[in-house]
């Protein structure tokens, strides 16, 4: 009887642990004296859903403690010191019993690699980067521990929207994209991550959760006084929303390899343009330099933009005469 309630006891605790490190996240995240946000809000929520994750293992009888087999008898790991070592969160998503849905899991093994990034080596500015990512992770974690353990555990009255209230400039927005306080190993690894996800998951508001907010003049009474109107995916309203939305939502640069933008002059006639003048041509420009945004590297692969294809072409016209036969 008394082990029932020491079972009962480690599972009520590591909920509230969980609750917890998810609120002190949103909390550190939307202090505005705070500048290291999404490292700490990141390593905070990895903690409560690893508890969250902990407890629900525990309510079913999964035994999430490493061990390996001898003979017929469990030999259990433990660290230094003599205490059993748990699943950390990549293992709770791995195991065939995890509660969670498919876009829930991707969100967080999304955030599990940032934090492999991050870990070992300062970063700067990559809260605006994750933002969607880190309100999903904390809508998703409301949902679970109240779907799991209760309402008693809702987070929904103490988490707040972190609102920005100035919209981005397409100034700020460039300067965002090209960030180079946003480290090449977290833009490769975001880009290598993103790239094998499904159009599905990647518009699923359980991956990242994004807000449009369009600004409108209240014409019926009492609707001025509110910040946020909220209307339904089928209406009317909504379905003019997401074709405005659609012709000025910004879509990905297309992106040249070198061999490609030869390939293009060729056709343009320029038959003598070769890899070796391409090279000569972006050194001699220092083409590669952030400042001129012409490119980007990705995945230790540097990819060429429709800008610099243009100054090629540039190039090309201004020296036809030695380019083509």
């Amino acid at each position: 009887m008394a082990r029932k309630r020491r079972v009962k006891s480690v599972k009520t605790e590591l909920v509230k642990k969980a609750r917890e490190a998810m609120l002190a996240a949103v909390q550190l995240y939307n202090n505005p004296q705070v500048t290291f946000k999404a490292e700490a809000f990141i390593t905070l929520s990895v903690i409560g859903w690893t508890y969250m994750l902990h407890a629900y293992y525990r309510s079913i009888n999964v035994d999430y403690r490493y061990y390996r087999m001898i003979g017929k008898k469990k030999v259990y790991d433990k660290t230094k010191y003599g205490a059993y070592k748990h699943w950390e969160l990549e293992r709770c998503l791995n195991d065939a019993s995890c509660p969670l849905d498919y876009e829930t899991t991707t969100n967080l093994r999304f955030l599990i690699g940032v934090r492999h990034e991050i870990e070992h080596q300062m970063t700067d500015k990559i809260d605006e980067y994750l933002s969607a990512k880190l309100q999903a992770c904390a809508i998703n974690f409301d949902f679970y521990i109240t779907k799991l353990f209760g309402n008693k555990y809702n987070l929904s009255k103490e988490l707040s929207l972190a609102i920005q209230f100035s919209p981005l400039s397409p100034e700020q927005r460039d300067n965002l994209r090209d960030n180079l306080h946003i480290t090449t190993n977290v833009r490769n690894f975001v880009v290598d991550f993103e790239n094998v996800l499904s159009e599905e998951a990647l518009r699923s508001s359980r991956y990242a959760y994004r807000v449009l907010f369009v600004p409108i003049n209240a014409k019926r009474q009492g609707q001025a006084d509110q910040v946020v109107e909220f209307v339904k995916s089928d209406s009317p309203l909504a379905e003019g929303l997401e074709k405005a939305y659609a012709v000025i939502k910004e879509t990905e640069k297309r992106k040249y390899l070198p061999n490609g933008i030869v390939k293009l002059m060729k056709s343009k006639g320029y038959d003598k343009f070769s890899i070796n003048k391409h090279t000569e041509l972006w050194k001699a420009r220092d083409a590669k330099n952030p400042k001129f945004s012409y490119g980007v590297l990705v995945a230790n692969t540097w990819y060429w933009y429709e800008s610099w294809v243009l100054e090629v072409e540039k190039y090309c016209e201004a020296h036809k005469d030695e380019l083509r036969s």
